[in-house]
């Protein structure tokens, strides 16, 4: 169970980017952030982790509060997938391996070296690039590969900011069908910014909408109206519903 209450933030001296946001997720959640640009999401997932130092508010994440932990404890449970890619030089496999750093003692353990072969095996990268350099991958392997590290984390919360955004539309419904698996599987929580309404309403079961800086409206994926979009995004649109899935269509 994850419960976020009244959290708020901003830079020091400057306008608040969040303000008293607050909402509930179940184990086996997927949550959908959505806003425009500049709404805060990328900024929320940033305090949901502690990497963001919050104003004031509380994130709960079964009975314990985040904004008490260490970092150190906080990777232990949280993993996080930024939408800026890393471009640093350390090949494939090492990357992936940094995901175990949170739970090693002494050294990597055999068991490491497990989870972590079954994370790349499981995102689909070919056992050929593993001594490959970062550097030299494109944007969408590099994708696949951090999605690798944080499943690798074992987390109890994973987030995702914009993990579609380097990648073709095949491997934008790969990578977030398996995330949706893997949230069901391990039965914890998942939370991605997004900005393809159709690939939330496809793949998240819950949905949070931000403007101004606050909770505009959440709740059921499949509660989502045209006169919300249109209120958050300025745009006309319709929701219909075809062979069972909702999909939206701008005016």
């Amino acid at each position: 169970m994850l419960e976020v209450r009244n959290l708020s933030f901003s830079y020091k001296n400057d306008r608040e980017i969040l303000k008293d946001i607050s909402f509930n997720l179940k184990d086996g959640d997927f949550l959908a952030v959505l806003g425009n640009n500049g709404a805060g999401k990328s900024t929320l997932l940033k305090c949901l982790n502690k990497i963001l130092k919050v104003k004031k508010g509380s994130v709960v994440l079964n009975e314990k509060d985040l904004m008490k932990r260490s970092v150190f404890e906080i990777a232990k449970k949280v993993a996080l997938v930024e939408q800026n890619l890393p471009n640093i030089d350390i090949s494939v496999k090492d990357m992936v391996m940094l995901g175990r750093k949170p739970h090693m003692k002494w050294k990597f353990s055999t068991e490491d070296h497990k989870i972590v072969q079954e994370s790349m095996d499981r995102i689909g990268i070919d056992r050929k690039m593993y001594s490959s350099y970062i550097a030299n991958i494109s944007g969408g392997e590099c994708q696949k590969v951090v999605l690798a590290r944080a499943i690798a984390q074992d987390p109890k919360l994973l987030l995702l900011d914009e993990p579609t955004s380097n990648l073709d539309i095949k491997n934008q419904y790969l990578v977030l069908d398996l995330v949706r698996k893997i949230i069901i599987e391990k039965n914890i929580i998942g939370i991605v910014v997004i900005h393809d309404i159709n690939l939330a309403m496809k793949y998240c079961n819950k949905f949070l909408l931000l403007k101004d800086a606050q909770v505009y409206e959440s709740g059921n994926i499949n509660d989502i109206t045209s006169h919300m979009l249109y209120d958050v995004y300025d745009i006309k649109s319709t929701i219909h519903k075809l062979a069972g899935q909702k999909i939206m269509l701008v005016d």
